[in-house]
């Protein structure tokens, strides 16, 4: 205790004040870092699974072998499920999504009417179908709304039976037929790189003259011009491989 007020007596004499806590210079106050609010990138190669309902409308029109028409023979509507899986690829600028995909699905789409003109059952099977297609949509963070387009596929089976459910006496086989698509989409992002969604797609297809031959013979029985259109509901999961969401500051 002595050696301290001699101390402070010393600090007096040379003219210096003793420093005391309130002469402290204050702490600089440091202001906290920013929220980082997380932005959804939609952007990368994506691959997925689909399953819902479609239906395909079929108008019979009986042609004679010169393609003059002879007589309308009505409408099949084919429903049923479909099954199936797409892979892709897109790209983001700014809330713009760019992209491209190819959609392949197994279809069970059978429906049947009995012809007004020939009093016979006609039959249509879808069996498949694929689609390939461009897409442009507008995304608020992990909500992705988006329209598509292109080209589409489909393969057709069918059939003339003497009565509903009976025995078949022509058949065209197995049919391929190609015609445009368009759809639109609604994609939610759950994680950084899962999506779910729903879309609906429509494809319309060319007119095409079908031939119908005997089974197991060979033997020419007539032929149709059939006008087909489908309709698709579909339930979409995907997966995008890439980085995680963008920390937007």
């Amino acid at each position: 205790m002595k050696k301290l007020l001699l101390g402070t007596v010393g600090l007096v004499a040379l003219g210096v004040a003793p420093v005391s806590a309130a002469d402290l210079a204050a702490r600089p106050y440091t202001k906290a870092p920013p929220m980082v609010a997380p932005v959804y990138d939609w952007s990368g190669f994506y691959i997925g699974g689909n399953a819902g309902w479609g239906n395909s409308r079929n108008r019979w029109n009986a042609v004679a072998p010169d393609g003059t028409f002879v007589g309308d023979e009505g409408r099949s509507n084919a429903d049923g499920a479909i099954v199936g899986g797409q892979i892709g690829y897109r790209w983001q600028a700014n809330q713009w999504v760019f992209g491209i995909e190819a959609q392949g699905d197994w279809a069970d789409l059978k429906g049947s009417n009995v012809s007004p003109f020939s009093g016979f059952t006609d039959r249509s099977k879808l069996d498949a179908f694929g689609l390939f297609t461009g897409q442009i949509g507008y995304a608020w963070n992990n909500v992705l709304v988006y329209v598509k387009g292109g080209g589409a596929v489909v393969d057709n089976r069918y059939e003339v039976l003497d009565v509903p459910g009976g025995t078949v006496f022509g058949s065209s086989g197995d049919k391929t037929n190609w015609g445009g698509t368009v759809g639109a989409g609604l994609e939610y992002g759950f994680a950084p790189n899962w999506s779910v969604g729903v879309e609906y797609d429509h494809i319309f297809l060319q007119d095409k003259t079908t031939d119908f031959t005997i089974p197991g013979t060979g033997i020419f029985l007539g032929s149709d011009r059939i006008r087909q259109d489908v309709d698709l509901v579909a339930a979409r999961i995907n997966y995008r491989f890439g980085g995680p969401v963008i920390a937007k500051y």
